[in-house]
């Protein structure tokens, strides 16, 4: 029986990471998941188990972004790495370096080791963050692989920077090196299906919708990706040969926060019947950002119209995703699901 080939998976818990490796069971392939500490690798497992059918073809290594130890270990026989993992804060923190340090150096460390494993090609989770991640550019502007965050603007959020830090690192070692192939996937808000009851960041934004904690829509919008299309995406430039030294664009398309809402009213009915339906002017939300440092984060999306095309990922790797209104409703169906909206927190 022909050997399976092993893909290593970092951030493997996580929302997008999780996808990830189930996309890679579904297609024949073995996972090597790599876990933070000991007690997460029972708890993975038992996320992946109860969402794969058949036998979970998926061994686990501990490692941390910060450290080296592990590395090596956890990349050993491996074919293809993708590297999901990267902090990703509810608030942005009072030094960018807490966020940039970890993001850029753990990338460096996984690109290393696997360079010196002879892993053939490594896909790398990038962000929007890293291409449009500054203040708009000029009216009606549509950026795409080509563009990257203006560090060099004093608004560009600590996440923002970590993302595009990051990102320019791998390329840069790659570029030096010549030693392993990579492409990186840029998505924008991440939405979808959940699979467990844990709500990350970029799920915040629905729940808050839906539970009635977010009185007043902000005047914000964002290019919107399911996380099932991510996945994909994924898995299209690790295998198609086009995909080396690539930089993938992942999003379905741009929506206002109060076209959401709608979507979420028109669609689920009186589930969503705590959606709001007033709007917060930008003097209101400025003013309220003195006092929530969760309302300060979505400052510099205020009134942004920010999108992006996903014509290289159609055109060199047959990306096609979901409209991103199917993906703001799976997200809240995931929600009620497992009951999440009847919390308090």
């Amino acid at each position: 029986m022909q050997k399976k080939t092993i893909v290593l998976v970092t951030g493997a818990s996580g929302f997008i990471g999780a996808h990830c490796v189930l996309a890679l069971l579904k297609k024949g392939y073995a996972v090597r998941a790599v876990v933070r500490s000991e007690s997460r690798i029972e708890k993975c497992k038992a996320l992946i188990n109860e969402h794969c059918s058949g036998d979970a073809d998926v061994e686990y290594a501990i490692a941390t972004l910060d450290a080296d130890r592990g590395w090596d270990t956890a990349v050993e026989g491996c074919k293809y790495v993708i590297h999901v993992a990267s902090p990703l804060p509810l608030n942005q923190p009072s030094d960018p370096n807490k966020l940039i340090i970890p993001a850029r150096d753990g990338t460096l460390r996984v690109l290393k080791a696997a360079s010196r494993a002879g892993v053939k090609r490594i896909v790398i989770t990038s962000s929007e963050a890293a291409v449009c991640g500054s203040p708009l550019r000029e009216k009606d502007y549509i950026y795409d692989e080509k563009d990257w965050t203006d560090l060099s603007n004093k608004t560009v959020t600590a996440y923002n920077q970590s993302k595009t830090i990051a990102e320019r690192a791998a390329w840069n070692f790659v570029n030096e090196n010549n030693s392993i192939e990579l492409a990186t996937v840029c998505p924008g808000v991440v939405l979808g299906p959940m699979l467990e009851p844990k709500v990350n960041t970029s799920l915040e934004l629905i729940k808050r919708l839906m539970n009635g904690s977010m009185l007043l829509i902000p005047p914000i919008g964002y290019e919107i990706v399911d996380v099932r299309d991510v996945a994909d995406l994924h898995l299209l430039a690790m295998e198609k040969p086009n995909g080396a030294g690539g930089r993938f664009i992942a999003s379905a398309g741009f929506m206002w926060l109060e076209e959401v809402a709608e979507t979420l009213r028109s669609s689920l009915g009186k589930d969503a019947n705590k959606v709001p339906t007033r709007h917060a002017p930008t003097w209101l939300v400025r003013f309220l950002a003195l006092f929530d440092p969760t309302i300060r984060i979505i400052l510099p999306d205020l009134n942004q119209l920010r999108r992006t095309s996903y014509e290289t990922s159609r055109r060199e790797l047959g990306w096609i995703p979901r409209p991103p209104d199917e993906a703001a409703i799976a997200t809240a169906k995931s929600l009620l699901a497992y009951g999440i909206l009847d919390r308090n927190s």
